[in-house]
């Protein structure tokens, strides 16, 4: 999942999990958290990290 440079890819269904994971966009509350903080490079781990997460829960439903 590619986004552009400043972008968050927060989807606005801001609800955490017990694993403090959000249910929206997949990122743990620490990526959410240090999102400005980080570089490029680190923002894609994160966004790959994400979507594994998200696929995980739809096929777990």
């Amino acid at each position: 999942m590619q986004m552009k440079r400043n972008t968050a890819p927060c989807v606005r269904n801001c609800c955490l999990d017990e694993h403090d994971i959000c249910l929206g966009c997949g990122r743990s509350l620490e990526q959410i958290l240090n999102w400005s903080e980080v570089d490029q490079a680190q923002r894609q781990l994160w966004l790959d990290e994400a979507a594994e997460r998200r696929q995980k829960r739809r096929l777990s439903i």
